[in-house]
């Protein structure tokens, strides 16, 4: 009998990296997908996303409606109180064998607590991370004690699973699906990309992302403030700027956005939502990716682009030598970027090394599924200590994807 695998998606950027395990899930016999929208999928203002994951051949099975118009505090706090109760309502009808949820998004959360009091198991992905600016970094490590299955993106983040408590015999290193993304995605020329955007890239065109620092009150507005006067200092570059996730503050950031492209409808264009297919087409033909989005983290130095990372939202993440690290205000964002557009530093990123993995992180993460779902997943118990579990602590450090030798026979990494 095939084992029921449930995905919850909420944001477009969510989707676009579980794009290629989805690929990968669809094409074992040993599994039956159901895909769950939530969050910003199903939300007009960003773009009905849900459309696009309908659109790539995979049905949406169920959608939870959780995000309210407000960006407050309070607002998302009733938004993941929703998401627990609704979750909880599709779990009791569908019953599936194994949740697998990404990151650290407030919808992750709410859908990983409603599995976790149902005792269905969860698998997580890229916990251990650590991004100091946003509330996201305690619900991460929030998802990972309530999940069973680990899947890292770095051996770094393996240990800090396991510093939290995680059996290392349940956590992986498996790298990043975004690097998948970008192996197995044919990307579209800079002719057609530029006619679906309906914009011209520049001789120097940045892609722009910003999110809201959630840590931190009321400067979302404040920093990205410092960001448009940076980016008017330089006359020549082109700008194309991806909306924020529904996070505190989020809206405000898109309202000056939407008044930028006003005020610059031939330097600038912004969208609600790329898609996977547009957006690292998009990466490709820029100059520079700026913000403080993981994308620029993540993927960019796989594309040997400059990133100008700015503020502490991705604070404490690997990077890339390709990474140019800034404060939040205008002269170090202005700095930062002028080094990025430099000819020097750009021959530079044409060695980077990207710390995230190889690409074939969704294949890792199915044949560690087949064996796990093969053999009764029991519900985990107790906490693993590393000063009383294991006396040799190089064994923990020996221990990665397929070190068991009944995995062995599923694994080749």
């Amino acid at each position: 009998m095939k084992k029921k695998v449930c995905i919850v998606t909420g944001t477009r950027a969510e989707y676009g990296l579980f794009y290629p395990l989805l690929k990968r899930l669809k094409s074992a016999n040993e599994f039956e997908i159901r895909i769950i929208a939530t969050g910003m999928h199903l939300s007009p203002e960003f773009g009905h996303t849900y459309k696009e994951i309908e659109g790539d051949g995979f049905p949406v099975d169920e959608k939870v409606e959780m995000l309210l118009s407000s960006d407050t505090e309070t607002g998302i706090s009733k938004s993941i109180g929703i998401g627990i109760i609704s979750f909880a309502e599709v779990f009791g009808r569908s019953k599936p064998d194994l949740l697998i949820v990404l990151g650290d998004r407030f919808e992750t959360f709410a859908a990983a607590v409603a599995a976790f009091i149902a005792r269905i198991p969860v698998a997580h992905l890229h916990g251990g991370e650590v991004t100091d600016g946003v509330i996201d970094d305690s619900l991460r490590h929030s998802i990972t004690k309530m999940a069973y299955l680990h899947f890292t993106s770095a051996e770094k983040y393996r240990q800090r699973v396991i510093q939290l408590g995680e059996s290392p015999d349940r956590v992986f290193n498996v790298g990043a699906l975004g690097i998948d993304a970008i192996r197995q995605t044919e990307l579209l020329l800079k002719p057609e990309l530029e006619e679906r955007l309906n914009f011209q890239f520049g001789k120097k065109t940045a892609l722009v992302t910003y999110h809201p620092v959630t840590l931190e009150n009321a400067t979302s507005e404040a920093q990205f403030r410092e960001l448009l006067k940076a980016l008017e200092e330089f006359d020549d570059l082109k700008i194309i700027f991806t909306h924020p996730n529904a996070d505190t503050d989020g809206r405000v950031i898109i309202r000056l956005i939407d008044e930028y492209v006003t005020r610059n409808p031939e330097r600038a264009r912004s969208f609600p939502s790329l898609g996977t297919l547009k957006y690292l087409s998009t990466m490709k033909y820029v100059d520079l990716v700026a913000g403080n989005s993981s994308s620029g983290i993540i993927e960019a130095p796989s594309f040997q682009k400059p990133a100008v990372n700015i503020g502490d939202r991705q604070k404490g993440r690997i990077k890339a030598e390709s990474i140019i690290d800034c404060m939040p205000v205008h002269d170090d964002i202005a700095a930062a970027i002028k080094k990025a557009l430099s000819a020097d530093f750009r021959e530079t990123c044409m060695d980077v090394t990207n710390p995230y993995g190889d690409g074939n992180a969704a294949a890792r993460i199915v044949d560690i599924l087949k064996y796990e779902l093969l053999n009764e997943i029991t519900l985990k118990k107790g906490f693993f200590d590393l000063n009383e579990s294991m006396t040799d602590r190089n064994d923990i450090n020996s221990r990665s994807t397929g070190d068991a030798d009944a995995r062995k026979k599923y694994i080749n990494c």
